[in-house]
């Protein structure tokens, strides 16, 4: 159509072609950003599709999205809390989105719950985006509409989580999730970060796949609450069996948590859900205990002088790397340490002065 058959066409009433400039006809189409207020009315409301768009803005790299996250936070931050936290993790192939699954059928079809499950995957070294896809092997608990499952990429992040799952957590309680369910990557020794942002920890682990596959060593198994041994079915029952009491005799030899609580081994088969409603028990029974001995709360309060210390260091570094005067000298004492001419701790120390020096740090 040429330029000036469009033109007749604006001049035309009830014209269908509304007249604006080339520039805004080529720009690429956003949704519009809402308010914080807004966002967070949405989120209260259960309002699914403004949940996943604060996270988004959570996981935003850009100082606006991180401004308006941030805001989102706070506001939804009186109403978050009121959910039980479970972190889960194990070696890849021991089933973990399978069984989360299958708790999420448990929890919506048999106790009438809702739930959120925040899966972290591995990250693409291409991309950044998520590698595995969680949310295809959770099908029955996707479609449903008590849940909301948020596939992460970790991003590198150390300790099986994602930079920014303790803030998704908290939108995920303000929008009414009683249950939050946090899957790690799964590399096994790496998994502490999770175990300080959730309530309970579970490790999840195969029979007669070796201790090397498994990574069952003793910093991960300090952490679990509950080993719990999955695909427990068929010919594989008695072999997962022998699991379990292998699993539970390791853990008597554990220092006792400062829980209160007895860590147990159980059994159970995310296909054929043996087990699944009795491991959830446990999960509310270690809920009780802990809350009626007061640990629940003194954990969740660690949790968060934790994150805000994170948080600091986190900040520091970056005010710290984005001086000019650290900036200017950063790559060439790299190279000199590199080269073995001064060693790291000389080299941090000239560069912790260098930003003293500029002011910045006052």
């Amino acid at each position: 159509m040429t330029d000036a058959k469009v033109s007749a066409l604006h001049e035309k009433p009830g014209c269908a072609i509304p007249a604006s400039p080339p520039d805004a006809q080529r720009a690429p189409k956003h949704k519009p950003i809402l308010s914080p207020t807004q966002f967070t009315e949405g989120i209260l409301k259960g309002d699914r599709s403004l949940l996943a768009r604060a996270i988004t803005l959570i996981e935003s790299s850009r100082p606006a999205d991180r401004e308006i996250a941030e805001q989102i936070i706070d506001k939804c931050l009186p109403s978050s809390g009121n959910s039980i936290r479970v972190g889960i993790t194990g070696v890849p192939g021991t089933g973990k989105s399978s069984l989360i699954e299958a708790l999420g059928k448990h929890l919506i079809t048999e106790r009438g719950e809702n739930l959120a499950v925040l899966a972290i995957d591995p990250s693409s070294q291409i991309s950044g985006g998520s590698i595995l896809g969680d949310k295809t092997r959770m099908a029955f608990i996707a479609s449903s509409d008590r849940a909301f499952i948020r596939p992460t990429p970790s991003r590198r992040a150390h300790g099986g989580v994602a930079p920014h799952t303790r803030e998704a957590i908290v939108l995920c309680e303000a929008g009414g999730y009683q249950n939050i369910l946090v899957e790690t990557v799964g590399v096994g020794q790496s998994e502490a970060a999770v175990r300080d942002m959730v309530d309970f920890f579970l490790l999840i682990t195969l029979a007669g796949a070796g201790d090397e596959l498994q990574g069952i060593k003793r910093g991960v198994m300090e952490m679990a609450d509950v080993v719990a041994v999955n695909k427990a079915d068929s010919d594989n029952i008695p072999a997962a069996d022998r699991a379990r009491i292998e699993a539970e005799s390791a853990l008597h030899f554990l220092p006792l948590s400062r829980s209160g609580w007895m860590p147990r081994a159980m059994t159970c088969s995310a296909w054929t859900n043996r087990g699944v409603a009795e491991l959830w028990s446990c999960i509310l029974e270690y809920v009780t205990c802990t809350k009626a001995n007061g640990w629940f709360e003194r954990r969740r309060a660690e949790q968060t002088r934790h994150a805000l210390h994170e948080n600091l260091e986190q900040g520091l570094m970056q005010l710290f790397c984005s001086d000019p005067a650290v900036q200017k000298r950063l790559a060439e004492l790299e190279g000199h340490v590199l080269a073995g001419q001064i060693s790291a701790l000389a080299a941090a120390r000239h560069l912790l002065a260098l930003y003293r020096e500029s002011g910045r740090w006052r």
